[in-house]
């Protein structure tokens, strides 16, 4: 159950409506590899890289996302971002309190290197890369997880493959939302 902490913190904003989503071309795959899980997503959105770097390092922000409780900066020195997250989960029915701090590597208009670097996953580890495509920016995101849950990986990774094609769906909508309000900050 604490995996869901490594989704939500990998997704960083979630929900889509299904008219918008497919003008974003979501992509995303769960795979599995030996004990960790393997994700990889993918959108286009036309806003423009600044927007799109402003939306991946707004930590604060997160807590905008249905299930993040609590998302704040808790370190910044140069380029290293430490981010403390509360998510809560309810699986089936019950609620569940996953924590985490996150230390995430700016690299300034091309996107994110991320490792857990406590919390209650076993290990959490990806990349956003951001590619100029011209008229689009192509979000791309990549993670390992090894979640820390007495539930059967085939359940968690069922869970994960079921639910993450919305979450993502979401944050690219809550992208383009947020760079229509930062177009003055970008120029």
């Amino acid at each position: 159950m604490k995996w869901l902490l490594s989704l939500l913190v990998l997704i960083h904003f979630s929900d889509l409506a299904q008219s918008t989503s497919s003008s974003f071309d979501v992509d995303v795959d769960v795979s599995r590899v030996g004990k960790n899980l393997k994700v990889q997503a993918s959108y286009r959105l036309p806003i423009s890289l600044c927007a799109a770097y402003q939306f991946l390092t707004d930590y604060d922000g997160a807590r905008n996302i249905p299930g993040i409780i609590e998302s704040k900066v808790i370190s910044r020195a140069r380029s290293k971002v430490q981010v403390e997250r509360l998510v809560q989960e309810r699986i089936l029915f019950i609620p569940i309190n996953i924590r985490s701090v996150v230390e995430y590597s700016e690299l300034p208009n091309r996107g994110l290197d991320f490792e857990q670097i406590s919390g209650d996953n076993n290990f959490y580890k990806g990349t956003w890369r951001l590619t100029d495509e011209g008229k689009k920016i192509l979000f791309q995101y990549q993670s390992l997880v090894e979640p820390n849950s007495v539930m059967p990986n085939i359940v968690i990774e069922y869970f994960i493959e079921n639910s993450i094609q919305s979450r993502f769906e979401k944050m690219a909508e809550n992208a383009y939302q947020f760079a229509q309000k930062s177009i003055l900050s970008c120029k």
